[in-house]
């Protein structure tokens, strides 16, 4: 007999026993709870020390600084064609306060387009700064003389930046250091005898620039607040210095930002199906949690409080090769003190650990919560998926101090609202429509304040996609 004529007749004996799919209709199925793909660790809300607040704002006191002009420019392409956006050039320190829009669009249309390619000299020390240059796109590097003669990089500029504003107030400035390309670089160039011409015509620029350049230096420290005037080392009965403190007069102000969604269940599946799992408690337990991750979302991207763009500017680094090295960890662990945490993309945990092993480094690891989490330097990297990643395969690490106490990155929130299932987050019951479903508004309040510059630092345009 053949195998297919054995299995026509298996197929014709009568059954012996009950079937599975008929038994699975007397039996009691065992259920998971609901899953969800979109929870995340979300270590920044575990880690972020919470204030509680009244009156939903939050206010910064800091001592007053005289440092202005410490913005980034922002361009417009058009094709190959490069303009930077007029009021744009406000960020300039000669230019701040300077809000005549006519005149700002015709300095705009005065900028020449050049490119450089690597290893293009931008800028050579000693000779005159008679121009501003502004970096709509690439890397520069600041080279300065080292102690022996040699060379020495002090700083990378990249897209946005800009240098040589003096030479719009002082017609005898000279370049500092060397300005060399590290990358092709697209170019925004504006001459001073062009600032000038546009001043001969316009009495406000002129005006302008006058009384930018009569401004007496403020005596600062190094992080630019008023230097607090102190004696030391005397002896015999000198005259004792006499001072202040002084406060900024329009200090910053956070409010608490929301994040809302309005729940709807219908009553038939809230009375009928609640066993053996409530539907209203699931329902409500997942849309907190993708409450909870929008509210990280924000505190890493919104535009008013988000750290990526609350981030001062001297305090954002590029890489000097592209890739996250152990070098630029350092860097950025040395522009404050009590670093507590890092906040890296995934892919840029993998792509600093790839530099590791170049180089035979094995980093340290530590225990938060039963997770080993690797360590740089003793400082935790914590995996963060909402820190963006571009189209060109680049993205930021964050590093934080954090705590009121060390003057570093707090998270806001208001304890003690109606309905509170959690510090600062609501479930309040909306009542019952006519078509007999039941709404709930899940609320969350909250924001991050930074309350000194150097608490938070960011490492930019780190690549993520070289393998070598």
């Amino acid at each position: 007999m053949s195998v297919g004529e054995e299995v026509r007749a298996d197929e014709n004996k009568p059954q012996q026993s009950l079937g599975t799919e008929a038994a699975r209709n007397l039996a009691t199925t065992t259920k998971s709870a609901p899953q969800m793909q979109e929870i995340s660790s979300r270590w920044l809300l575990r880690m972020l020390p919470w204030t509680d607040i009244q009156g939903g704002t939050y206010r910064v006191n800091r001592r007053i600084t005289y440092s202005v002009g410490d913005g980034r420019v922002t361009f417009v392409k058009t094709g190959d064609q490069v303009t930077v956006i007029p009021a744009e050039l406000g960020e300039l320190p000669a230019l701040r306060g300077y809000e005549d829009e006519e005149v700002l669009a015709e300095l705009a249309q005065r900028c020449q387009q050049r490119r450089f390619a690597p290893g293009d000299v931008l800028a050579e020390f000693g000779s005159q700064a008679d121009e501003v240059f502004l970096l709509a796109h690439g890397k520069v590097q600041k080279i300065g003389t080292g102690p022996y003669g040699d060379d020495a990089v002090l700083g990378v500029l990249a897209n946005g930046a800009y240098f040589g504003d003096q030479a719009l107030l002082d017609p005898d400035a000279i370049w500092e250091y060397t300005a060399r390309a590290v990358t092709s670089c697209t170019v925004l160039t504006l001459p001073r005898r062009d600032v000038e011409q546009v001043a001969e015509r316009a009495g406000s620029l002129r005006d302008h620039l006058r009384r930018q350049s009569s401004i007496p230096a403020q005596r600062t420290n190094k992080y630019g607040e008023k230097e607090i005037d102190l004696a030391a080392g005397h002896s015999g009965e000198p005259d004792i210095p006499h001072t202040f403190v002084d406060y900024e007069p329009a200090p910053r102000e956070y409010e608490l930002s929301i994040a809302q969604t309005v729940l709807r269940i219908h009553s038939r599946v809230a009375d009928l199906y609640n066993q053996p799992m409530n539907q209203t408690e699931h329902q409500l337990r997942l849309t907190v949690e993708a409450l909870k991750e929008r509210q990280e979302h924000e505190l890493i991207n919104n535009a008013d409080f988000g750290l990526l763009h609350n981030c001062e500017y001297d305090q954002r680094l590029q890489p000097h090769d592209g890739v996250p090295s152990p070098d630029d960890m350092d860097e950025l662990l040395s522009r404050r003190r009590g670093t507590k945490l890092f906040l890296a993309h995934p892919r840029a945990i993998a792509a600093f650990g790839r530099e590791l092993n170049k180089r035979g480094l094995v980093p340290e690891s530590i225990d938060v919560g039963g997770n080993r989490i690797p360590t740089w330097r003793g400082v935790p990297v914590f995996p963060c998926n909402k820190i963006p990643v571009s189209e060109a395969r680049t993205t930021s690490i964050i590093a934080l101090r954090t705590g009121e106490e060390d003057q570093g990155v707090i998270g806001l929130r208001q304890s003690g609202i109606p309905d509170e299932i959690e510090p600062s987050l609501s479930v309040r019951f909306m009542g019952i429509n006519e078509q007999a479903v039941i709404k709930y508004l899940v609320t969350a309040y909250y924001s991050a304040a930074v309350l000194v510059p150097d608490a938070l630092g960011v490492l930019e345009n780190v690549e993520i996609g070289r393998w070598r």
